[in-house]
């Protein structure tokens, strides 16, 4: 039987363009993931969320970028911990990440600057710690005030504050 060359071009059609959609999707998640690096950076997220990120002036390996740190930081609020953001990101869809990011978090954490954001910058910023896969060990669980911990820990004190 005689190959129909309509139907060949139809079939190699479908084949290759599910390949060619793919291909753009994971080039526009590499562009994204790149903004998002560019935005976590800047944003100062290392500064907490990698361990020793601001002692080395940033001089860590971004293979440890993220992975939450067990250095709390204790106030009137208890003590907390930076999450792990690369396990955290991996457990979560694209809509669950912009949904939490944008919610009330626990002190220090400035969670009112990510609710300001667009959703195209957050989706970037899960983007990279997607690309960047999950590693790395669940921070500590955070505690209730008067609650001593046995980890290192940075203590918000206000004192003698201006009327």
């Amino acid at each position: 039987m005689k190959a129909n060359p309509l139907l060949h071009s139809l079939l190699i059609a479908c084949g290759v363009l599910p390949l060619t959609l793919v291909a753009a999707d994971t080039n526009t998640d590499r562009g994204s993931a790149e903004r998002g690096r560019y935005l976590m950076i800047t944003g100062g997220c290392n500064d907490c969320h990698t361990p020793g990120y601001m002692q080395k002036e940033g001089q860590i390996p971004e293979e440890q970028w993220f992975t939450g740190d067990s250095i709390g930081f204790q106030g009137p609020w208890g003590t907390t911990y930076p999450s792990n953001l690369r396990l955290y990101a991996d457990q979560l869809t694209e809509a669950q990440w912009l949904a939490r990011v944008r919610q009330p978090m626990r002190p220090p954490m400035p969670w009112f600057n990510l609710r300001e954001m667009t959703d195209e910058d957050l989706a970037a910023m899960y983007h990279y710690l997607r690309e960047r896969g999950p590693a790395g060990s669940p921070a500590p669980p955070a505690v209730g005030p008067e609650v001593a911990v046995d980890t290192p820990y940075i203590e918000f004190v206000v004192k003698n504050l201006p009327n």
